[in-house]
């Protein structure tokens, strides 16, 4: 493997071990042991379900190729699993507010399993199930863990300001840790002990595996809205309400669908943009550093976060126009660079100033999260938390299916242009939400049932 590569996971890793080491007294909150115990139990679930989806990643798209299909193909089966989250994911996400967040988070370790043996067949049918089968385990992450999460903490009396540290964490270590040491096994698995590009696949499924049987044996159950007289419909009509009558929840969607849509995109379009003709490049070892660069990211956000003047709302504008920055790079590289014919090979300048962009983006994405979820822990109703998440998935779903679908028809600075504009967008709308955050809160949404001036909604 190149010194190139070497040199920029090195240098990663010792900007995240200077951050992590120079934090002092200001950047940490102080909590109870009841709570550490609490948080580092979640933190290990959440850590082998992220392991779980992380080790899939890198070889999704290498997979398929390898089967013979071609990037029109390829790109229908990813709009399976985009279709399948927006329509039966949406669906099966929401019932965790009635049914029970335990429940659905056992039901992702299921339906995510199932999805991982589906690869082991090169049929189109069979991969297909597979896609949709991952779709739906995709809502379930997404919305089930951070609604159990939230209303578990709240249950317990934990303070407010303690979830912002469990998010950091769960990004450092889910996104971070565990996704580096994914995609290291990963390319352990395929390139050194040569098992093939399904390898990883299984290891996923013995990861869920693992983190459902703790979730089985130690974490209880919560609800959203456990009245009997609420069917789903009534579920999707009150998040709708929500979202339609408090501006700041309607933005707050807005803002994760365009974030995350050209995130996903991104997700597709990285391995055709760092090898255009081919060029042999680490999947593994280019996608562990990506997850450096989101730990770094992470990092960072928690030393934002831990200082209580300074608000998501803010700082997350700088991340949206610097990420939009970051996405340019493929297309300014076609006007600057001179492309090479040279098929195979090792990775053109082009491709290295592009990794190096795409580390900054993925740099952003861990600030993202981590300040998305605790935005979202501020201004969703405790009611309808899974519900209205899901809802934000709609709008994301349709975008990435309609990108993918078009993928033949565009080259793919154009996809990537696309990209940034969104993120444009994005910084403009979390401009509209700071604004709004600031002003007195009389007219958020309550549900009826609720009398607002005994028991206010945490927001």
């Amino acid at each position: 493997m190149e010194l190139f590569y070497y040199t920029v996971f090195g240098g990663l890793a010792a900007v995240v071990a200077v951050l992590e080491l120079s934090k002092n007294n200001k950047d940490r909150i102080n909590t109870s042991s009841a709570f550490n115990s609490f948080k580092n139990s979640y933190l290990l679930v959440y850590s082998l379900m992220m392991a779980g989806d992380w080790l899939q990643g890198p070889y999704v798209y290498y997979l398929y190729s390898t089967y013979g299909y071609g990037k029109g193909e390829i790109g229908q089966l990813f709009i399976a699993g985009f279709g399948s989250s927006m329509l039966f994911g949406t669906i099966v996400g929401s019932l965790a507010d009635k049914q029970g967040r335990k429940r659905a988070c056992v039901t992702y370790c299921i339906t995510y399993i199932l999805s991982c043996i589906t690869k082991h067949s090169s049929q189109y049918k069979v991969l297909m199930l597979g896609r949709i089968l991952g779709g739906i385990a995709t809502s379930l992450l997404f919305s089930a863990f951070e609604s159990w999460l939230v209303a578990e903490h709240n249950k317990r009396g934990f303070e407010q300001q303690w979830l912002s540290l469990t998010f950091s964490k769960a990004i450092f270590l889910g996104n971070g840790l565990a996704a580096i040491l994914s995609g290291l096994l990963g390319n352990i698995l395929v390139d050194t002990l040569a098992l093939g590009p399904v390898a990883p696949f299984d290891a996923a499924s013995c990861f869920l595996a693992i983190g459902m049987a703790v979730i089985l044996s130690s974490w209880t159950e919560n609800y959203g809205d456990p009245s009997e007289n609420k069917d789903l419909l009534t579920q999707f009509r009150g998040a709708a309400v929500a979202i339609a009558s408090d501006e700041k929840i309607a933005l707050l969607g807005a803002i994760q669908s365009l974030f995350e849509g050209s995130m996903y995109t991104f997700v597709f379009l990285w391995t055709p943009a760092l090898s255009p003709n081919e060029e042999d490049i680490p999947h593994g070892f280019i996608f562990a550093t990506f997850m450096l660069s989101s730990m770094l990211g992470s990092s960072i956000a928690s030393k934002l976060m831990a200082r209580s003047a300074l608000r998501a709302e803010s700082y997350m504008q700088l991340v949206f126009a610097v990420s939009s920055a970051a996405l340019l790079l493929p297309i300014l590289t076609t006007f600057l660079v001179v492309p090479t014919k040279v098929k195979g090979g090792s990775i053109s300048f082009a491709g290295s100033v592009q990794l190096l962009g795409f580390c900054v983006f993925e740099s952003c994405v861990g600030i993202f999260w981590p300040s998305i979820m605790k935005m979202r822990s501020q201004y969703i109703p405790e009611e309808a938390r899974s519900t209205i998440m899901n809802f934000f998935r709609i709008p994301l779903n349709i975008f990435v299916c309609v990108v993918l679908y078009n993928v033949n028809a565009f080259p793919i600075t154009v996809m990537f242009g696309m990209c940034s504009i969104f993120l444009v967008v994005a910084c403009i709308l979390q401009r509209r939400l700071m604004v709004i955050a600031e002003k007195p809160k009389t007219e958020d949404w309550q549900p009826k049932e609720r009398d607002s001036e005994t028991e206010p909604l945490n927001i």
